[in-house]
């Protein structure tokens, strides 16, 4: 059966994830199912590249699924699109091989946390980044940043998905200084532990504000132990921007 792969923009405020829930519980898995359900007549199954938080957002989720389709994969694509609420939005659909798998397949993943860094906090960020009043030292958070490029053991800010190894390759740590109190943090890895971009932002928000020094950071990173860890960032501030293969 052909195999399709989809580029999968999304607002995760209204749901519970990417992943499947319980019922009743929606999410992005299941509105896509459905939607696919409406045009295939049967229940189709798809698969992504990383089952992100409930609340959290995409730029560039992948997934990929097998139906038969006799027409164009732009049809097909039109006619999810008409079928997913406004918040889900399939971008791209191409045919892809069969044995195309977009979480084990995946070589890099790239997320960004954005943070709105202002006094007063703003209706229109307040679902898509985290409102913090308190003055950010944006170098200081960038040289904290630096110390996790490499091969390392990221336990502390994280656990992994399944097993237990914790060691992952990051390869892109950095804060860019958006304009009016916009700070958005960029970060890719070849994998990512489960909270594990949230739990860094947490802790470099920290070195940000002067409650840790980044000798601190760095001493809490080489523990490895989640207790040691700061509070994770609030999940609306966190989105998947693309998946490289």
């Amino acid at each position: 059966m052909p195999r399709y792969c989809a580029l999968v923009e999304y607002d995760g405020s209204s749901y519970y994830g990417f992943q499947r829930q319980r019922a009743g519980q929606p999410t992005i898995q299941s509105e896509i199912e459905q939607a696919l359900a409406v045009i295939i007549r049967r229940h189709v199954s798809i698969t992504g590249a990383g089952r992100t938080d409930s609340g959290v957002h995409a730029l560039g989720q992948v997934v990929s699924f097998d139906v038969d389709w006799q027409h164009r994969p732009i049809d097909l694509q039109r006619a999810i699109n008409a079928n997913l609420p406004a918040d889900i939005a399939i971008l791209q659909l191409t045919l892809t091989h069969p044995e195309f798998h977009p979480r084990y397949d995946a070589r890099r993943r790239v997320y960004h946390y954005h943070i709105y860094n202002q006094t007063i906090r703003s209706p229109i960020h307040r679902l898509h980044s985290w409102h913090v009043a308190r003055p950010l030292d944006v170098p200081l958070m960038n040289t904290a940043a630096q110390r996790l490029i490499g091969i390392h053991d990221f336990a502390t800010f994280g656990t992994p998905p399944q097993g237990n190894n914790s060691v992952r390759e990051l390869l892109v740590a950095k804060w860019h200084e958006q304009g009016n109190g916009l700070l958005v943090f960029e970060i890719a890895a070849n994998a990512f532990l489960y909270r594990m971009v949230r739990s860094i932002v947490g802790s470099l928000k920290l070195v940000g504000e002067g409650a840790w020094s980044v000798d601190k950071f760095v001493t809490v990173f080489r523990a490895c132990d989640r207790d040691c860890c700061g509070a994770a960032a609030p999940a609306h501030g966190l989105y998947l921007v693309s998946v490289a293969y």
